[in-house]
C-alpha cells in the first residue's frame, strides 16, 4: 500500500467516523409552540430543562393553537407537545392529512377535557349537557371557555351554531386558563353558577369541588372528553434531526407526573424552568426511557451528561 493510498484511507476512515461524533449543530435552537396550557407549560418545561442538558439552545414562544399549527407548516416552529386528540382534530389533522406537520407518539394517556361545573350545581341536578339550558337563567347562558380560536372553543360555538340541546342563544365567553380559573374562583364561595371548559391533568381537580358533564360525546368525544396528548413536529423534523427526534419519540408524561409539576407552578408560583429541574432531580428514573439512545448534542451518551447536567445524584 503506497503513501498516497494510506492517507486515502485514512481521511476516509476519519470521515465515516465524524458523523457519530459530530456536534448536532443544524439543530440549534430547538424551538417550541406553547399554548398557554399550565399542562402544556409543564411538558415543555421539562423537555427543553433536558435538552439544555444535553446541550442544546431552546425557544420557547407563547401563541394560540392556530399559530402554532401554522408555525410548524411555515418552519417557524419545531415542536408542539399539546396535540390533545379527538378534541383537537379540527385544527390539527388537516396539517397532518397534507404532510405539514407529523404527529408523533402519544406523550399522555388518560386525559379528559370537556363541559364542567361545580360540584354543587352538578348536585342540584345538572349532571349533562341537556340540562344546561333548563337553567339558562342561573348560568347568565354563558359557556366560559379559554383563549379564543382553541379547539375547546370551538367546540362550544358549534354546539351554539348547532342549537345543540338548546344552546342557540348561549354565549362563549372567550377568556384564558388564568381567567376563566379565576372567574370560578370569585363565583364558588357564593356558590354562584357557572359552566366551563374542564380537563385533566389540571390542579384545577383537587383545588375545586367539580363535575365533569355527560352528554356532550358528539363534540368532546366519548368518556367525558377522554383525550390522548401528541408530540408534533413539522413536516421532517426527525429526520432532519434525528437525536431530537429520538428524544421526542421516547417523551412520555402521567397523569401524576403533570398533576404535580402544574400544582407547583400554579400553586406554588414556581417558575416552571426551575420546577421542571427540582421535579427531574427528585424523580431521576424517568430519564432512564427518555434517554434510551440518545446523545448529547456533542454525540455522547445523554443519560450520564444529563445527570450531572442536572445536578442528579446516582
Amino acid at each position: 500500500m503506497n503513501k498516497m493510498t494510506k492517507g486515502l484511507l485514512s481521511t476516509t476512515l476519519v470521515l465515516a467516523a465524524a458523523p457519530a461524533m459530530a456536534a448536532d449543530d443544524s439543530c440549534q435552537p430547538v424551538r417550541f409552540a406553547e399554548v398557554g396550557w399550565t399542562d402544556i407549560t409543564a411538558t415543555t418545561a421539562l423537555t427543553t430543562q433536558v435538552l439544555g442538558a444535553m446541550g442544546y439552545e431552546t425557544r420557547i414562544d407563547t401563541v394560540s393553537v392556530p399559530i402554532a399549527y401554522s408555525g410548524m407548516k411555515n418552519g417557524d416552529f419545531d415542536v408542539f407537545l399539546g396535540n390533545w386528540m379527538p378534541s383537537m382534530a379540527s385544527i390539527s389533522d388537516p396539517y397532518v392529512e397534507r404532510g405539514e406537520v407529523e404527529r408523533l407518539g402519544a406523550n399522555l394517556k388518560g386525559a379528559k377535557y370537556t363541559l364542567a361545573v361545580p360540584q354543587y350545581v352538578h348536585d342540584a341536578g345538572v349532571t349533562s349537557v341537556e340540562d344546561l339550558d333548563e337553567h339558562a337563567e342561573r348560568f347568565d347562558s354563558q359557556l366560559h371557555g379559554i383563549e379564543a380560536g382553541n379547539d375547546g372553543n370551538r367546540m362550544i360555538q358549534k354546539m351554539i351554531d348547532d342549537d345543540a340541546f338548546g344552546l342557540g342563544d348561549w354565549e362563549l365567553i372567550d377568556s384564558s386558563e388564568a381567567g376563566m380559573l379565576a372567574e370560578l374562583k370569585a363565583r364558588v364561595p357564593d356558590e354562584k353558577w357557572m359552566v366551563f371548559l374542564g380537563w385533566e391533568p389540571h390542579p384545577m381537580n383537587s383545588n375545586f369541588e367539580m363535575a365533569y358533564l355527560k352528554g356532550a360525546d358528539d363534540y368532546f368525544g366519548p368518556n367525558l372528553g377522554g383525550a390522548t396528548v401528541y408530540t408534533n413536529t413539522r413536516a421532517g423534523y426527525s429526520e432532519a434531526c434525528p437525536n431530537v427526534g429520538k428524544l421526542l419519540e421516547n417523551l412520555s408524561f402521567t397523569l401524576k407526573m403533570e398533576n404535580q409539576l402544574m400544582g407547583t407552578i400554579m400553586d406554588e408560583g414556581v417558575e416552571p424552568g426551575k420546577a421542571a429541574r427540582d421535579y427531574l432531580q427528585a424523580n431521576p428514573g424517568v430519564l432512564d426511557d427518555w434517554l434510551a439512545g440518545v446523545t448529547t448534542q456533542t454525540g455522547e451518551p445523554a443519560l450520564p451528561a444529563v445527570k450531572q447536567a442536572l445536578s442528579i445524584e446516582e
